[in-house]
């Protein structure tokens, strides 16, 4: 197959409480990657400010910002003066009571290629994001930019086959994932190992079921409470279309720039026909909550 190569970059990072700040550092790295030659450069979820979701605060509202707005175009002058595309994770404020976990895609102009409204909204101890995120209504997309097809998903929906299958069928080539997870301290020692590769396997996983490139970005470092709270693990990597992993990062700050060859997906695809072979008359229970097999009838 005819070589297509991109360097992706994925900046992977600690947050502290000042906004300003986060930004700032968040603007050097990309320009750090792009100056390695990254020409695609994924950012963390919600980069610009800690992990507010810890815990149920009206306050921290406040946080939010329209789409375009200071976080969008900090990252679309980035973008326009090294001629790149950053995904960009935001707070988005949509109307008053009305928020999501967004992200743009901003091209080399400077101008917003994309937008992706976060799907699946988690609610567990220390990720109470059904507070804050009114779920996405964009769906799922594929969003262009001059070196592939980017396709965006934000953290929780990197546990669903069919938003990975929706977003691979629209025609992404290397599908995104945003993310902040990490370790409840106190059970890192006990469930630490399995929860992070589970975390790598599902996502390995779309890149094979899918034939894709796989980019996770995560965040590290402690925040939240001495005592408790949560600590982000990092790892952020990149799996190519046969779920090799190209290269990951460790639990501390670090940019990765990652070449990747998009004429892999066409290779992989033609000796792992799934695309072909997908029973899509037989698929129709997916729309269903559950199966109720004793009944013959199908939960909605």
């Amino acid at each position: 197959m005819p070589q297509r190569l991109v360097k992706v970059g994925l900046v992977q990072t600690a947050v502290g409480p000042d906004v300003a700040k986060n930004v700032a550092k968040t603007a050097k790295l990309v320009e750090d990657a792009a100056a390695r030659g990254a020409r695609i450069v994924c950012l963390q979820e919600l980069f610009a400010s800690e992990y507010f979701c810890q815990r149920e605060d009206a306050a921290l509202f406040d946080l939010a910002e329209p789409v375009p707005g200071p976080t969008t175009e900090a990252m679309a002058a980035v973008a326009k003066s090294r001629g790149i595309s950053i995904v960009t994770p935001v707070f988005e404020r949509r109307a008053a009571g009305v928020y999501h976990n967004s992200l743009v895609v901003v091209g080399p102009t400077g101008a917003i290629s994309g937008h992706y409204r976060k799907m699946h909204i988690p609610d567990d101890p220390l990720f109470y994001e059904k507070y804050y995120f009114t779920p996405g209504d964009l769906g799922f997309m594929s969003i262009p930019t001059p070196e592939a097809a980017v396709g965006p998903l934000i953290c929780w929906d990197q546990w669903y086959p069919e938003a990975a299958r929706l977003t691979a069928l629209s025609g992404a080539e290397i599908l995104v994932y945003p993310t902040a997870i990490g370790w409840h301290p106190k059970e890192k020692a006990e469930y630490g190992p399995a929860q992070l590769s589970a975390w790598q396997t599902m996502q390995r996983a779309h890149a094979i079921a899918n034939g894709v490139f796989v980019v996770a970005v995560n965040r590290v470092g402690h925040e939240g409470a001495k005592d408790g709270g949560l600590e982000f693990w990092g790892h952020s990597f990149v799996a190519d279309p046969f779920g090799v992993v190209l290269a990951e990062a460790g639990e501390g700050e670090e940019t990765l720039v990652v070449e990747c060859d998009l004429g892999r997906i066409e290779e992989v695809r033609r000796n792992w026909p799934f695309f072909r072979d997908r029973r899509i008359d037989h698929y129709g229970g997916l729309t269903s909550r559950f199966l109720d097999q004793r009944g013959g009838r199908q939960e909605r």
